[in-house]
This record gives structure tokens, sequence and C-alpha cells, in this order.
């Protein structure tokens, strides 16, 4: 996969990108969890997202935010991160002008960014947000939110317990023209440490929504 160096709104960025033949392939861009707690673009469950929506026929990119691997910066809070999300998306966009459909997914930290990301920027057609810490951080700037997607988390999940993904997604489903799925992955911690019993079962769960919506051609 290749490697490539971009630039961000604090200096230059670190990412992988891996390209389909078709010119108007999705795309989509794949957000990690916090870089002070040890979050980078090679987390397990980026990776795996990484890969999941490429083998569905997406051109994929991900990144490391600002100060982390080799990408300049410092940590700024989200504020920063988000701005090096909107980068990356538009260096994403600049190199597939042709595409139709255009996906943000993200990882705790990554999935309030990414939620964020989705909110100024109305061309994204649907997101994945795996194990979004709702008792973390808050989530009311989805008011409404833009587009239909998924959050899911484990049962098991003690950095996001559950209790407050389930609060998040009830309150997104109050919102009328767009549809939140939920799924929640039986016995997974936040970070689907067991390969076959949640790691895969999230990942075939993703692929499989990713899938039908792009059949269905809806918002």
């Amino acid at each position: 996969m290749p490697e490539l160096i971009f630039a961000g709104p604090d200096g230059r960025l670190e990412g992988r990108y891996h390209a389909q033949p078709k010119p108007d392939a999705p795309i989509a861009i794949i957000l990690h969890p916090h870089p002070q707690y040890g979050g980078t673009m090679n987390n397990r469950v980026v990776y795996n997202l990484h890969y999941a929506f490429h083998k569905i026929g997406f051109t994929v990119m991900r990144f490391n935010f600002r100060g982390v691997g080799r990408s300049q910066g410092e940590f700024d809070q989200g504020i920063g991160e988000l701005s090096d999300a909107a980068a990356a998306l538009d260096y994403l966009q600049a190199m597939n002008p042709n595409s139709k459909h255009c996906w943000v997914a993200g990882f705790s930290f990554g999935a309030w960014i990414g939620m964020q990301l989705l909110m100024r920027r109305p061309e994204i057609t649907g997101f994945i947000s795996v194990a979004p810490q709702a008792n973390l951080y808050d989530f009311s700037f989805l008011a409404p939110c833009p587009a239909s997607g998924l959050i899911i988390n484990g049962a098991a999940d003690r950095v996001a317990p559950p209790k407050d993904t389930e609060g998040l997604v009830a309150k997104l489903r109050e919102q009328k023209g767009i549809t939140i799925s939920h799924e929640v992955i039986e016995g997974a911690d936040h970070f689907f440490r067991d390969d076959e019993a949640h790691m895969k079962p999230m990942i075939d769960n993703v692929q499989g929504y990713v899938r039908r919506r792009l059949t269905e051609g809806t918002r």
C-alpha cells in the first residue's frame, strides 16, 4: 500500500492510500483513536476498517493525526485533528474527482472527529462510528445529523459504556430523514481484541451495511 505525505494545516501529514482501478470508485477516509493513548493509523481496528472498505470496492485512505508517527504538529484537543481530517478528505477528493460516494469511518476518538467532519462536509454520504465515546465527548452538534450511518460497539466495552452509546443512538433516531443503524458485538471490549469472536463479526457487519447502502443509493 503506497505511503504518502500530504500537506496538512499544521505541517505535513503521513498516510496510507489504497486506490481502486475504477476512476469513479467510492472513497472512504478512516480516522484513528486518541493520539495521547497510543492511537495511530496502524491501530488494529483502523487497519481492519481500511481493508474492509477496500475489499468492497472503495479507494481508501487512513492517516496519522498531527504529532503521531511522521505527521508534524502537536495534539490539539480535537480542534486541529478535525482540520487534519478535512485536509485528508480534500486530498482524497482531489485524487478521485469522479467518485460519486464519499464515506467516513472512525474508531473511538476517531469516531467523534468523523461525526464532526460529517457535519461540515455535505458530500459525505455515509458514516461508520465504531465504539464512539458518548460518555466522554459531546455529540450534541449532530443536530440534525446530515447522513445515515452505522454505529457499532462491543457489549463489554468499559471505555465507551454501551448505555451511553445506546443513548446516542436513541437521540439520533429521533431525527427525521436519516436512518441510524446500530449493531452490538456480544462479548467485545473497546478494542475488539479477539479476532474471530469480536473483530471479524464487527468487520462483517460494517461490510454488510456499506454494501447494502451502496445498492440502495440513499443518504
